[in-house]
């Protein structure tokens, strides 16, 4: 746990630390199509985010696709599958935008975490939070905070018993307590996740 001594000057973190133990990330290669996934999950139970992801890569012979496939299958197909009509849109307009300008897992990796943000939210329907959620799940950067995610937020309202009337004013002080956690904020955010699932 190389960011153990670090977080643990967070009495929080330290105190969720002991309690579930070391976290880990993966560099899980193709970002492409990892950004195609996490456009299908969202705001869907992890139950039935995996029954349309199963059905959608059955169209390829359970293989992951590439830009020129999704183009090729028509929104009509994708929404069968269980996509909404937005989503099925996000997903063609994330497979002609790495067609065009690329999403190689190598040239992504030299980027810095903000020019990642910068240049993938061009794509119509990719947001700074699933971006983030790429950098820290796929190409396991260390120290994103996703200050907008609904979880995140929840746990930081409940442990640092954060006023939350004030949105504004909440990712303020939010942003200056993670701010101590850099330059491992992304494990920081794991233990409240953590948390928040448990609790």
């Amino acid at each position: 746990m190389h960011y153990a001594k670090h977080l643990g000057k967070d009495k929080v973190i330290k105190k969720l630390m002991k309690t579930s133990g070391e976290m880990t990330l993966v560099a899980r290669k193709n970002a492409f199509m990892h950004l195609c996934l996490s456009i299908l999950s969202q705001q869907l139970s992890v139950k039935v985010a995996t029954v349309i992801k199963g059905r959608f890569l059955a169209l390829y012979n359970g293989k992951f696709p590439g830009p020129d496939e999704i183009l090729k299958t028509p929104v009509t197909t994708l929404r069968s599958l269980g996509f909404s009509n937005a989503k099925a849109s996000y997903v063609h307009n994330i497979a002609e935008f790495a067609k065009l300008h690329g999403m190689e897992d190598k040239n992504l990796g030299k980027m810095s975490d903000e020019e990642v943000i910068e240049y993938l939210t061009q794509i119509k329907g990719v947001g700074r939070w699933t971006t983030e959620m790429l950098l820290m799940f796929a190409l396991k950067r260390e120290d994103v905070f996703a200050v907008d995610d609904l979880g995140i937020q929840m746990a930081m309202i409940g442990l640092y018993n954060i006023d939350s009337r004030d949105k504004k004013k909440m990712k303020m002080k939010m942003m200056e307590i993670a701010g101590q956690w850099s330059p491992y904020r992304t494990y920081a955010c794991m233990y409240l996740w953590r948390w928040k699932d448990g609790a």
